[in-house]
């Protein structure tokens, strides 16, 4: 029985993501992409713009989650201790873009090898920033384009990136899904403490 299209759709970023992981991101054309998913080479392009897009399939819905925590927080709670409840939340969901695992690994690992990908994961950082920065800004009255609202915002997500990529690193040397997952919340906790110290009066 034919797949319906919209079941298609849902199948391309899995199966892009077995031909990136197993040939490489540059080695896999869209058209292969197609072909794998039983989709045309438009449908590809009406659902993800371009190539990396499939690769990141669950950039918006990270950027949704992190949007909606800053909109909904409790106001008692500034945004930077939202920002380090966040994590914790998702760590004990397990989250799949907050994992370290086997499967998690090779999926940093092709980022590594891919100038464009690469490129992408800065491009999404910056764009979190703003985000986040947005959001510092108006919790203290300030405008959007509030010198302190960007700096801690940078400082948030640099801090959230070590401990991504340092979490990453210690379950490449242990195999210890746990001991990542610790590391990571230690190191996310430190940043945030940092980030109040610098602003103690805001944020």
């Amino acid at each position: 029985m034919p797949v319906p299209a919209s079941g298609k759709c849902r199948k391309l970023p899995a199966t892009a993501h077995r031909l990136f992981l197993e040939q490489g991101f540059e080695n896999v054309t869209v058209d292969q992409i197609a072909a794998a998913a039983d989709v045309g080479r438009m449908t590809v392009f009406n659902h993800f713009p371009r190539k990396e897009d499939m690769f990141f399939d669950r950039e918006e819905e990270g950027r949704e989650t992190l949007r909606e925590a800053l909109l909904q927080r409790d106001r008692q709670i500034d945004p930077i201790e939202t920002l380090r409840l966040l994590a914790h939340r998702l760590i004990a969901e397990q989250v799949p873009y907050l994992e370290f695992s086997r499967r998690s690994q090779n999926f940093v690992a092709t980022v590594e090898r891919s100038e464009i990908l690469k490129a992408r994961a800065r491009a999404i950082r910056g764009e979190l920033v703003q985000l986040v920065a947005q959001s510092l800004a108006e919790s203290v009255g300030k405008v959007a384009e509030d010198p302190d609202a960007w700096l801690a915002a940078e400082l948030t997500l640099a801090t959230w990136t070590v401990a991504f990529i340092q979490a990453h690193r210690i379950f490449m040397g242990t195999q210890d899904s746990k001991a990542a997952t610790t590391a990571f919340l230690r190191l996310v906790d430190q940043g945030a403490l940092g980030v109040k110290a610098a602003y103690p009066s805001g944020f």
